[in-house]
């Protein structure tokens, strides 16, 4: 009983002091807890300024008081009623031979003094008539080529599969704008028949054919001329009546890459798994209601580097890419150039496409640029491949493969990326044009109060 009685004392005892601490403590004041970071508020006001070119215009109308008074408005309307501020405009001069680094060339303040406490940020502003240029180098042009050509298969007779969410003109469209500017020539082929041209070993446009990059925006499928069907005047490098299969026509492709060193790009999924031409196979789909299209299925690969690798051609319909059950992550490498040429693709992809690395010593090829990393099990989801030529005791690449192994929807920065890693191209230094171009914005901001 008296055991209950202490519990009860003690509790009571308990109670009453922290009552009565709670009565009699001093809580401070809201913007004490939670004080207001003066220095962060003042770099957003800034860039929010700036956000139209408004800084900008007043900084460089130096007197023009309109311009003057519709700053300070802004400013009043961007900041707390109790927030002081003082926002001085300086000149950036060279510095040089003992001279000021800054000069002050003009101030506004709605106070006279900023408190006891304030903080500041500073913004450089670059004036209207100012330029900023980056100039890419042309893909080829260091080594005396006079720069290679860009092809972009953008066939409106040739139908596209596992490009989801995309149709192969807007896929060619988004190619032109990130790549055209590295190309020394960029030719976009509008139909089978321009392709067949090309087969042909005759330009489009006067440009070179040699060492050309040839992006396929078909995904899965390729275009093929109606001159490559099985009735077609060049049927015999086009099908392959044995087995039934326009294997025959890959075969082609690979050894024109081999003749010409191209370089095939295939930006997504299984390389060459279908061919496609409207009016070639207009009675025939894909067994997924998308007519215009032939399975070649596995062989198609299997007979591009088969003819990239100047072998005889057979017929072998053995699936050699893999599905991944991890995702695979972009290189080293590749994030370096992500940095570099300003192309920031997600640094994890998943891949049920990826090839094994068994292709390297089968078909003599070489990879130049890993785009991710090596799976485990050795197996590749994205990477440059040339295939080694050995001529007179000289090794060198003539062909090359770009095989981006990921999953339906295709991500062209990831073509454009994987590219550029691998050929390179300088981005020459930039520049700004005009006189006095840069002006220092320092906005310095106060409680009213002081504390």
């Amino acid at each position: 009983m008296m055991r209950t009685v202490e519990v009860l004392l003690a509790i009571i005892i308990i109670s009453v002091a922290f009552v009565a601490t709670s009565y009699f403590a001093v809580l401070p004041l809201p913007r004490q807890v939670s004080a207001l970071n003066l220095s962060r508020l003042s770099l957003t006001t800034l860039e929010m300024l700036d956000s139209n070119n408004a800084l900008s215009q007043v900084a460089f109308g130096t007197g023009n008081s309109t311009l003057t008074d519709e700053l300070q408005v802004a400013l009043s309307a961007c900041l707390p009623p109790n927030v002081l501020y003082n926002l001085t405009i300086y000149n950036v001069n060279g510095g040089q031979n003992g001279a000021t680094l800054y000069t002050a060339e003009d101030s506004i303040s709605n106070a006279q003094s900023l408190g006891i406490i304030s903080d500041a940020s500073s913004y450089l502003v670059a004036s209207s008539n100012a330029t900023f240029n980056v100039t890419p180098q042309k893909i080829g042009e260091s080594n005396n080529e006079g720069g290679i050509t860009l092809y972009i298969l953008n066939c409106s007779d040739a139908n596209g599969w596992w490009i989801t969410g995309y149709t192969s003109p807007s896929l060619a469209e988004n190619v032109y704008q990130l790549l055209s500017p590295y190309f020394a020539n960029t030719v976009v082929v509008e139909n089978t028949t321009q392709f067949a041209q090309l087969l042909d070993g005759n330009s489009l446009q006067g440009e070179p054919l040699q060492n050309a990059v040839v992006v396929n925006t078909c995904g899965e499928a390729v275009p093929i001329p109606s001159a490559f069907g099985s009735n077609g005047i060049n049927a015999t490098q086009g099908y392959d009546p044995t087995d039934g299969s326009y294997a025959k026509y890959d075969y082609t492709l690979g050894q024109m890459v081999l003749d010409y060193n191209w370089t095939w790009v295939s930006i997504v999924g299984y390389p060459l798994y279908y061919v496609s031409n409207t009016a070639l196979f207009s009675n025939t789909q894909n067994t997924w209601g998308i007519y215009g299209m032939n399975c070649v299925g596995a062989a198609g690969l299997n007979a591009f580097l088969e003819g990239i690798n100047n072998q005889s051609y057979s017929y072998n319909d053995n699936w050699i890419t893999s599905a991944l059950s991890a995702p695979v992550y972009l290189s080293t490498e590749a994030l370096n150039y992500c940095n570099y040429y300003g192309i920031y693709p997600s640094v994890y992809q998943t891949a049920t496409r990826a090839l094994p690395t068994s292709i390297l010593s089968t078909y003599n090829l070489n990879v130049t640029t890993y785009v991710f990393n090596t799976a485990s099990g050795g197996w590749n989801a994205g990477a440059v491949y040339r295939h080694n030529v050995v001529k007179g005791g000289t090794t060198y690449y003539q062909g090359g493969l770009y095989a981006l192994g990921l999953t339906r929807t295709p991500d062209i920065r990831l073509a454009a990326l994987g590219l550029l890693s691998d050929y390179q191209p300088r981005l020459y230094a930039s520049d700004y044009t005009g006189q006095d171009s840069s002006l220092l914005v320092v906005l310095q901001l106060g409680l009213v109060g002081g504390t």
